[in-house]
Parts: structure tokens; C-alpha cells; sequence
């Protein structure tokens, strides 16, 4: 076997052949006829010359007839027209006329009638709440805050909750009373109170009483346990649900200091900034009159003081009467019974004085007491409005 692998390893390398591809330069094309032009070559043309290949191939009515012409007639053909065709068109191939538009509410629109006269489309909408329409009678929500269990916005969520009922059947939102109706409240709704609070902050200058605005901070930023008065005598513990729905009983300009209360309490609320109500509010006011800031008493005109207390007009509406008098020759003591926009700064201005200083005191019969500047507390038990 070694000597005849040898003897074969030994033999002369085989000589080129003319058409060998390894001797071709790269990309150069076969010369070699094609087996059909062998073929050509071999038996001779056919149809005639053929040069080039596919391109100068028959058309394809010069071909021999096909297969199936040859057969004769499709047998679908022979039968004669198909039975769908002679019923008629089908009642899915019917033309329809255009879809109606359907509004995105989940409601089945309706076709337009016969003849292209519109038809109207009917569209879900909310259900309106009931009112009946007595003589008389009021809203529930209004009747609730009348009888001071609660505020407008209060008796809506008791009635959305279900814990507010009319002669024994659930009340609905927008329900219309009248007096000889009796009405009745859940025990869920009474707990629901019991767990609200009520808070007095002694605000400092530089924060706004309700919502943030011109980059001032609101005031219940300062509701931290941080904040807490360390004398406060209320049992109750502080914890971050009471500043849900905790809002402002009032303003306080935000170049004023003193007493702001803010509650969670729609009965306290009403009391305080009712449309009815008539709590009155204590202030202390230092004044200057011209640039006289010491011993303003003494050079203020008194006819201009009994104006202070009555007789000014804001907006073109006059003011109700007002108590003001004199806690020291610089300092002036408002007490008000309404609370328009920087009301004693505009009534000051008014009589030529400019207020140097304000301090809310008192608010009904609850006082600011020794609460420190920046610091709160909750309303006790024993404290009312």
C-alpha cells in the first residue's frame, strides 16, 4: 500500500485543459456551450435560428395548444350558469347605504331612514338627579346646613354614601325637601365627624392663607408635628390624615400676622364664613397718620374715626358697622363682622392712615392666646366658636 501511494504521488501533474475555471481570471464568463445549445448544436435548430437564449424565445400563440385546451370544455362550463347566479344577486352583495356616524358613547345608532331623510341619534347622557318640584321645598344639602349637622359639600358626600335619608327612604343628590319632611342620618356619618379637627395656627408674615401663589408658601405647611404647641392640652394625636380636606376658615393677607383656623369640620366652617354668618373677628392695627408714627392719637381727626366705624364704602357697596377705637396712640382695635379683601388696610387708607402692622386676635369667642408665632394647636373640647 506505501508503494502504491507513493507511485501515485509520484505521477506528473495533469496539463491544463483549455476550459479548466482555476486558469480563468475572476468573473470571466464560461464559454462552454449549455446542455440546450449542445442540444442545438447536436440535432440542429428546431423553430428556426435561436441565438441569445430566453429573450428570442416563441410568443406563446406560437406554441403547441395546451394540455387542457386540448381536453375540450371545463366541465364547470358545460353545466351551464352556477345556481347562484341564477337566483340573483346575493342578500350579502346588496348595496348598503353609508354607516350613520356613531358617537363614542356605546349607544347602537340607526341607519338613516328611506328616502335620505336624517334621523336622529339618539346619545347616552348622564342620568339628571332627581328634583321633584315641590312648593316650597329646598335642596337637601341646603336643609342639612340649615339645621348645622354639616356643609353643603358634607351632606353631598353623605348622600353619595348613603347615610342620609327621607322619610325613611335614601335620599339622591339634588332631592328637593320641604319642612314637614323628616329627615335622618346615619351613625357612619355622625363617626365621620367625631374624627375631624379643627386647628388654630398663630401665622407668621410671608405665607398665604389657601392655596400657594407668587412663590409664597400656604400656611398649612406649618401642620407639622414639629409645630406642635407643647402646651396644648387637646387628647388628640396628630397624624397626616387630618390634613386631608383640611382648609381655611377665612384669609389672612400675607403681610399679616395672628390667628388663622383651618378645619377639616364643614359645621365650623359655616359658622365662621357662612353666607349668613356674623361672627365678628378682632384685630390689632398699628397706624401712622402723614409722618407722624408716634402719638398718632393725638393729631387723628375724631370725625375721621367715627367714619373708620361707619359711613366708608369698598367697591361701591357700603360697609356694614364696624367697632374702632383707640388701644394705644399708636395702635387701633378693629372688631369686624364681615371680611372683604385687605378690608382694614383700604378703610385705613381711606382716612389717610397707612397700617404698619396687623394682628388677628380673635375669631367669635376663641382668642390667639399664647400661641406662639409659627406654631399650632388643635381647638379643644371646651372651645366653641
Amino acid at each position: 500500500m506505501r508503494d502504491a501511494r507513493d507511485t501515485r504521488d509520484a505521477r506528473p501533474p495533469r496539463a491544463p485543459r483549455p476550459d479548466d475555471r482555476r486558469d480563468r481570471p475572476y468573473g470571466q464568463r464560461d464559454e462552454r456551450p449549455r446542455d440546450g445549445q449542445r442540444d442545438a448544436q447536436r440535432d440542429g435548430p428546431r423553430d428556426g435560428p435561436r441565438e441569445g437564449g430566453f429573450r428570442d424565445r416563441p410568443r406563446d400563440d406560437a406554441r403547441s395548444p395546451r394540455r387542457d385546451d386540448a381536453r375540450g370544455p371545463r366541465r364547470d362550463d358545460a353545466r351551464g350558469p352556477r345556481r347562484d347566479d341564477a337566483r340573483g344577486p346575493r342578500r350579502d352583495e346588496a348595496p348598503q347605504a353609508e354607516p350613520a356616524y356613531r358617537p363614542l358613547s356605546g349607544i347602537r345608532t340607526y341607519r338613516p331612514a328611506d328616502g335620505g331623510a336624517s334621523r336622529e341619534i339618539p346619545v347616552k347622557r348622564a342620568p339628571e338627579p332627581l328634583q321633584e318640584q315641590v312648593p316650597g321645598g329646598v335642596r337637601i344639602n341646603k336643609r342639612l346646613a340649615d339645621m348645622g349637622l354639616c356643609s353643603r359639600r358634607e351632606a353631598d358626600e353623605w348622600v353619595d354614601k348613603g347615610w342620609v335619608r327621607v322619610n325613611g327612604e335614601l335620599a339622591v343628590m339634588g332631592q328637593n325637601v320641604v319642612a314637614a319632611d323628616r329627615i335622618t342620618v346615619e351613625r357612619e356619618a355622625r363617626e365621620r365627624q367625631d374624627q375631624q379637627v379643627t386647628i388654630l395656627i398663630h401665622k407668621p408674615m410671608g405665607y398665604v392663607s389657601g392655596q400657594a401663589e407668587d412663590g409664597h408658601e400656604p400656611a398649612v405647611v406649618l401642620v407639622t408635628p414639629q409645630n406642635h404647641w407643647n402646651q396644648d392640652t387637646s387628647r388628640t394625636r396628630f397624624n397626616f390624615a387630618q390634613l386631608k380636606g383640611l382648609a381655611p376658615c377665612g384669609r389672612l393677607d400675607i403681610d399679616s400676622v395672628g390667628l388663622l383656623v383651618m378645619t377639616q369640620d364643614g359645621r365650623v366652617a359655616r359658622q365662621i364664613i357662612g353666607e349668613d354668618s356674623e361672627m365678628d373677628k378682632e384685630y390689632l392695627v398699628r397706624v401712622t397718620y402723614g409722618d407722624r408714627d408716634i402719638d398718632v392719637q393725638s393729631v387723628f381727626p375724631a370725625e375721621q374715626l367715627a367714619r373708620l366705624c361707619h359711613g366708608l364704602s369698598l367697591d361701591g357697596e357700603a360697609l356694614k358697622p364696624a367697632k374702632v377705637d383707640w388701644q394705644n396712640p399708636e395702635q387701633l382695635r378693629f372688631v369686624l363682622t364681615e371680611g372683604k379683601k385687605r378690608q382694614i388696610r383700604r378703610m385705613c387708607e381711606l382716612v389717610g392712615l397707612r397700617v404698619v402692622g396687623l394682628k388677628r386676635i380673635r375669631i367669635g369667642r376663641v382668642t390667639l392666646g399664647n400661641l406662639p408665632v409659627g406654631q399650632w394647636r388643635y381647638l379643644g373640647a371646651h372651645e366653641n366658636f
